[in-house]
């Protein structure tokens, strides 16, 4: 792709200097390589444009549409002039403004009939869409030749562009290098190409850039769909190859040991999942090389079991588990809820402990010397045989007696060096499993995790009840919110307990000014605070309700306090911020009001709502928003709210991300090499993809008689991304 020296020139000695310091700005393009693969985000037909009726809000848009009429009005006296043109394409119209000095030219332009280009940002004004100050450029051919010229092919380019850098501008650059499309280095194997009937690489450039037909463009889409796709999962297999390789000390769990004697006082069986997962895990514990595993399943399908599980079969075996959890408020949950399934084969050592049992130790930043001083021990002379903790675990001063089994938490949290730290403790590599709450979909799992073998857990444990959700428009129909609340103190006055999550805490550190998103700027307030949502409900609607805060800024003894008292039942209503998103377990509380729903992911929404219903009692999940009915925000809680299946919740949110983010900062900390895959729709190409990968590395570990291939691959895995990669 983009490692080649003739696609290595920077942008300035073609476009000259002030051209290319706007593209690497503002969207991150530096050498011709780059601009080569920054592709159309779709094809305008001079007939049929971005319908002007389904146009995004508060996002930049470049529509193809024909001026319907135009009108200079005064405002202020006499003193202001603004310029109204309205635009159709057929579909709907839209409405430009024009104000002040900015309107002589548009004025003389955009007479009624003409066709143009038309980009800006779409907002609301008077509950109509508008593009205020639009940036054009005119399709006609007044000024000779060329501008007919350059949009006569049918299909007009649209790129994905800023306010600083129209699409027809980025075209024009992209005429300027697509000539040198044809030194492009195919990644390629000719075998492979060959078999699956791909096109070379530079006429796939050529094709997507200036296509002659709609054939040309998905002709150029799927291949270039498998550079992307092959050189990644080459990436991965040689990953997997690599970690085959490696040595670890097979850990069998002991007849009549630890693990029996837990699985003897269950006071429940469990479910057909979890013994089928755990079977794949205990057979790679049993491996001589290490374990590489991710346990994905639904919220509360009991995956804290399964890998308690498994840290009790290595401790039966001589090693010692480690599990890592990206907060103190889960490390610590995880630590009691741990202690209270295993009883008092949580006190090996102890009095009163069972003779089979081993300690438990908790280990996180904020504890006191003595305590954490006595953990340290604890692991260094192997008394205790389970160790949770939170980053603190990786520090250099933590040492282990015989390190087995690593168990991370919510990878999504933990940067891969984290994993990678606490995986050179042991003395030789540790086997790993990776627990994720929410679910992924398969393709995300072979791209983002690809270097990990799958396990899902897709049933809940008997026992859990359903979730009622429904999405609260408070801006709208306000009686609806004072029913939530109501609905609250039903739920409280059946005995039960409530959540109310809010997006910010609200103290001093929130009020620094940061950089407004958009969002912001539309709606004009900033999202609600715990603090003060806690003042409002207490002075209001649930007046006489015991309501307490938690948040993550509060000392680590207060926060575990009301934790422990909302377990207890001595807290009605906890308002807190998303700290609760993970682990958290009070089975009698039923309800949660999620207040600014809008301004949290799909995965986080299902995530947080995991919370409720996991007694015997049903659940009800309240979605507060007061974003506008046709918002694209109010689709995606309509979504979470119709459905409870995380796999189904996870493909939206997905679909509604860019595919970017999916493998962007969170996992890799890159920035995504995707551009034309997308990891939903191309399952078919990311499996294929996989499978001659594999073939390839296992005939060629080196790639020494693919030369093209390191190329391209070096160029993936630029310094930052290699390091990722080796630290899975």
């Amino acid at each position: 792709m983009d490692g080649v020296p003739a696609l290595d020139e920077p942008l300035k000695n073609a476009l000259g200097a002030a051209t290319a310091k706007v593209m690497a700005e503002h969207l991150d393009l530096h050498t011709l390589g780059d601009l080569l693969h920054h592709y159309p985000r779709r094809y305008a037909e001079r007939g049929e444009l971005t319908p002007l009726s389904e146009l995004p809000l508060d996002e930049h848009v470049t529509v193809v549409a024909r001026v319907a009429d135009a009108r200079v009005l005064t405002f202020n006296q006499g003193r202001g002039r603004r310029l109204e043109v309205t635009i159709t394409d057929g579909s709907g119209r839209l409405q430009l403004v024009f104000f002040g000095k900015g309107v002589h030219k548009p004025h003389k332009d955009l007479l009624p009939g003409t066709r143009a280009m038309f980009a800006g940002k779409v907002s609301m004004f008077n509950r109509r869409l508008q593009l205020a100050h639009p940036a054009y450029e005119l399709l006609r051919g007044e000024d000779g030749e060329e501008a007919v010229d350059s949009w006569a092919g049918a299909l007009i380019p649209i790129y994905p562009a800023t306010t600083k850098l129209e699409s027809w501008k980025i075209a024009k650059a992209v005429d300027a290098v697509l000539p040198s499309a044809r030194d492009a280095v195919d990644p390629l194997p000719p075998a492979l190409r060959e078999g699956r009937g791909l096109t070379g690489l530079p006429d796939a450039l050529h094709k997507i850039h200036r296509p002659r037909s709609k054939a040309d463009i998905e002709e150029a889409r799927q291949r270039l769909k498998w550079d992307e796709a092959f050189v990644l999962q080459v990436a991965l297999a040689r990953r997997r190859f690599a970690d085959a390789q490696l040595p670890a000390v097979a850990r069998r769990p002991v007849p009549g040991g630890l693990l029996d004697a837990f699985d003897a006082k269950l006071p429940f069986t469990l479910t057909e999942g979890q013994r089928s997962v755990s079977k794949e895990i205990f057979d790679d514990l049993a491996t001589e090389h290490p374990m590489h595993r991710l346990l994905q399943g639904e919220v509360g399908s009991g995956k804290t079991m399964v890998a308690l599980r498994a840290m009790l079969a290595v401790v039966d075996a001589g090693g010692q588990a480690a599990m890592l959890a990206p907060t103190e408020v889960l490390a610590q949950q995880h630590h009691r809820s741990v202690v209270e399934m295993m009883g008092d084969l949580a006190e090996g050592g102890m009095l009163g402990g069972s003779d089979q049992g081993t300690k438990v130790v908790l280990l996180t930043g904020s504890m006191g010397v003595p305590a954490r001083r006595q953990a340290l021990l604890d692991l260094v002379t192997g008394e205790a045989g389970i160790v949770i903790g939170t980053h603190a675990l990786i520090e250099d001063k933590v040492q282990f007696h015989d390190l087995g089994l690593v168990v991370v938490d919510e990878q999504h949290r933990f940067g891969v060096e984290q994993r990678d730290a606490l995986r050179s403790k042991g003395k030789q590599p540790p086997h790993l499993l990776v627990m994720t709450a929410t679910p992924i979909p398969r393709t995300v799992a072979m791209t983002v995790f690809g270097d990990l073998e799958t396990s899902v857990l897709d049933q809940l444990p008997a026992g859990r009840s359903p979730i009622a959700s429904h999405v609260v428009p408070a801006a709208d129909k306000p009686h609806f919110l004072a029913r939530a609340w109501e609905r609250v103190r039903e739920e409280v006055e059946g005995g039960h307990q409530a959540y109310v999550v809010c997006p910010r805490i609200g103290d001093a550190e929130d009020e620094k000014p940061k950089k407004k998103s958009a969002e912001d700027e539309a709606e004009k307030r900033p999202p609600l605070a715990v603090l003060e949502v806690a003042e409002q409900l207490t002075r209001g609607p649930l007046t006489g309700l015991r309501v307490e805060i938690l948040h993550g800024r509060m000392a680590p003894d207060d926060k575990d306090d009301v934790m422990r008292r909302f377990a207890a039942g001595d807290v009605d209503v906890l308002v807190a911020t998303t700290v609760i998103e993970v682990g958290v377990n009070v089975p009698n509380a039923t309800a949660m009001v999620i207040m600014d729903a809008d301004r949290f992911g799909v995965s986080q929404l299902h995530q947080l709502r995991g919370r409720v219903g996991r007694g015997s009692a049903p659940g009800l999940c309240l979605l507060v928003t007061e974003m506008p009915e046709a918002s694209p925000a109010r689709a995606r809680l309509g979504a979470v709210a119709a459905t409870l299946d995380g796999f189904e919740l996870s493909r939206i949110d997905l679909e509604q991300r860019r595919e970017g983010d999916v493998l962007g900062q969170a996992q890799s900390g890159v920035r995504s090499s995707l551009r034309m895959l997308a990891v939903i729709e191309d399952e078919e190409v990311i499996a294929a993809a996989r499978e001659e990968a594999t073939a390839v590395v296992r005939a060629d570990p080196e790639l020494e008689h693919l030369p093209e291939l390191r190329i391209a691959l070096d160029a993936l895995l630029d310094k930052e991304r290699e390091q990722y990669l080796d630290k899975g």
